[in-house]
């Protein structure tokens, strides 16, 4: 997990007096998980987080589902979608289950609020676009490639320096997105095999002073419900924090593929896990070098997973008719591979420059409602060539 960091101004000791220069106290706040015993920061404010003007329900978040009268392969082409809403209310709802939700946005208005999601985690891969996300912690810059992990709790408000943006949200409930247990030592350092380490993790850069007082929303996400709360000063107030939890980004450019003789499974590609799923980056690598490899994925059974592609740029080798923007979901319980002629295609290649993200469930996904204008009926009979 990421390291202890530390930005602005904090006391010497925790839990003891720390003034303004006007001789005033300022607001100690824990921000922790799994209670008191998870990793956690602590925030410094200016004001006590507690302080509130006006509150409301703003109104519900729907999971409409896209009953399935088949079980099958799905391939739904999103390249085309239209910009729409801000970051927030321009996310378009595809796959779900207890653990997890995958959404794609593709935004082309400003966030005039805050938000605040105290329900998951949240993980944001940029796929166009860039801009800053103004959070609890500081400011944190991101452009294309980025993985931007928002623990739940922390308020945020992306801020784009772009017209328009395209996202993939993957939002985690129950436990942290986090790197893998097995790259990290018994002191949570990442190992020497794992194929990313600390200094490509970028936390926060800056603590920006906010003094401004007036009417600030922030949108909070709690009980499948969205409230609004109002605040009368600006509520990234924090003069300065430190501590092991907070957001930072991951560019999957840093992410160094591990290859081999012959074709590597999916997890070599593993870049996090939450709770019920992994997320994988398949990114621009040496293919296998064995004289009679054959570099495209073979044919496997997801006997109890789920998995969902999502194609970034590059040729997918193993696959015909992907678009740049495209979902694949191969549930669980039926065979998928390779596409005829492409094992033959394969031979003899010597890299790919394939970029692609994978989110493999260990529960069943359902399919969206928004998930059915964007599927290609045809995709289940794609193997027959």
């Amino acid at each position: 997990m990421p390291s202890y960091q530390r930005l602005g101004e904090v006391p010497h000791k925790r839990h003891t007096q720390f003034r303004k220069p006007d001789g005033g106290l300022y607001s100690e706040e824990l921000f922790g998980e799994e209670g008191f015993s998870g990793v956690y920061s602590l925030l410094y404010h200016q004001y006590p987080p507690t302080r509130v003007t006006k509150l409301a329900r703003y109104g519900a978040v729907c999971q409409q589902e896209w009953p399935q009268e088949t079980h099958r392969h799905h391939h739904l082409k999103s390249k085309g979608v239209v910009a729409k809403g801000d970051p927030i209310s321009g996310r378009r709802l595809l796959m779900y289950n207890n653990d997890c939700t995958i959404s794609l946005a593709h935004p082309n208005e400003r966030m005039e609020f805050f938000y605040r999601n105290s329900q998951g985690d949240e993980l944001l891969f940029i796929h166009e676009g860039q801009g800053t996300l103004e959070t609890t912690f500081g400011v944190l810059p991101y452009h294309e490639g980025d993985y931007l992990v928002i623990p739940r709790g922390t308020t945020w408000r992306m801020v784009s320096s772009t017209p328009e943006q395209r996202m993939l949200v993957v939002e985690a409930f129950g436990h942290a997105i986090q790197p893998p247990k097995r790259y990290r030592n018994e002191f949570g350092q990442l190992l020497e095999h794992s194929p990313y380490c600390e200094r490509d993790l970028r936390p926060p850069t800056e603590l920006p002073l906010h003094e401004e007082h007036g009417e600030f929303d922030v949108r909070i996400k709690v009980n499948d419900e969205l409230m609004t709360y109002t605040y009368d000063f600006h509520p990234l107030d924090v003069i300065g924090w430190d501590g092991f939890l907070y957001p930072y980004a991951f560019n999957i450019g840093d992410f160094e593929p591990i290859t081999g003789r012959v074709h590597q499974p999916p997890p070599v590609h593993q870049t996090f896990e939450g709770p019920g799923f992994v997320v994988c980056s398949f990114c621009p690598r040496k293919l296998d070098y064995h004289p009679l490899s054959i570099p495209v994925p073979y044919n496997h059974s997801n006997i109890d997973s789920d998995e969902v592609i999502y194609y970034v740029s590059g040729d997918f080798g193993s696959r015909k008719g992907i678009e740049i923007g495209s979902f694949t979901l191969h549930p669980r319980g039926i065979p998928h591979g390779p596409h005829p002629g492409t094992v033959e295609k394969s031979l003899g290649a010597e890299r790919t420059e394939e970029l692609a993200v994978m989110v493999d469930t260990f529960r069943p996904l359902k399919l969206a409602a928004e998930a059915e204008s964007l599927d290609d009926p045809q995709y289940p009979f794609s193997w027959l060539g």
